[in-house]
């Protein structure tokens, strides 16, 4: 039996922009170190030039050297500042300080840190960085967290959007110009052909998920040529800068 070749139906496809890569590990399970030499060359050998960055770290231990370690990396690494949802004066000085410092997007662990959508916190954050103008990525079910940023004209990128959710995603984005999903998680055969391709980012969640699922998939879709390199890069360049 001949082995599987997925190389074959990817093809030359390469992605310009990954919008959801970590650096660091996860104390509580198995996985890759997450050093940034071996997180680069993960995305190398999978064709991905740039990667959108942000620290386990800063999510889980110590936001400020988690954040300045990110910011210490060199291009083809996107620098991305994290800030603690449990600290909301915290978050708001530190989204501050990103900002002063040309970080041009934000992510948002609520899952690790146990925060729900409801929080206080979780809405004074995403106002302020809509306020400063700052991209949020983040993570939860889209079902609830698209509510804090509701109504604020912020960009918002839902990095865990399932395909059993995306009809609810299309609903609160159709509202929301500034709504955008990332692929990882829309493995359906008629996922990503179902979001407008302006809303859609590449996302692979290296080294602590596959990329060659989104990748395969990607390649794969009903997308045409120039839907495909917007979503593999494209897109996130025009929101990141």
């Amino acid at each position: 039996m001949t082995a599987f070749d997925a190389s074959k139906l990817i093809g030359d496809l390469e992605v310009s922009l990954d919008v959801d890569v970590l650096v660091g590990a996860y104390p509580d399970r198995d996985g890759p170190p997450g050093t940034p030499e071996s997180v680069l060359q993960t995305l190398a050998a999978h064709r991905v030039r740039a990667a959108a960055v942000a620290s386990l770290r800063a999510a889980l231990f110590d936001v400020r050297s988690g954040n300045d370690e990110v910011l210490a990396l060199e291009p083809p690494v996107v620098p991305v500042g994290t800030v603690d949802l449990r600290d909301p004066v915290g978050a708001g000085r530190e989204l501050d300080r990103l900002a002063g410092l040309g970080v041009r997007a934000v992510r948002l662990f609520p899952d690790e840190q146990g925060v729900e959508a409801g929080f206080p916190s979780v809405r004074h954050v995403a106002r302020t960085a809509a306020e400063l103008g700052l991209v949020v990525l983040t993570g939860g079910d889209v079902r609830r967290f698209w509510q804090p940023f509701s109504g604020l004209g912020a960009t918002v990128v839902f990095l865990d959007t399932h395909f059993y959710h995306l009809g609810d995603f299309l609903v609160v984005a159709a509202d929301e110009p500034g709504f955008h999903t990332s692929t990882r998680l829309l493995n359906s055969p008629d996922a990503l052909e179902s979001v407008p391709p302006d809303r859609l980012l590449y996302g692979s969640r290296a080294p602590h998920y596959e990329p060659l699922v989104p990748l395969l998939r990607l390649t794969t879709s009903g997308l045409k040529p120039a839907e495909i390199a917007a979503v593999a890069g494209g897109n996130a360049r025009r929101l990141l800068g």
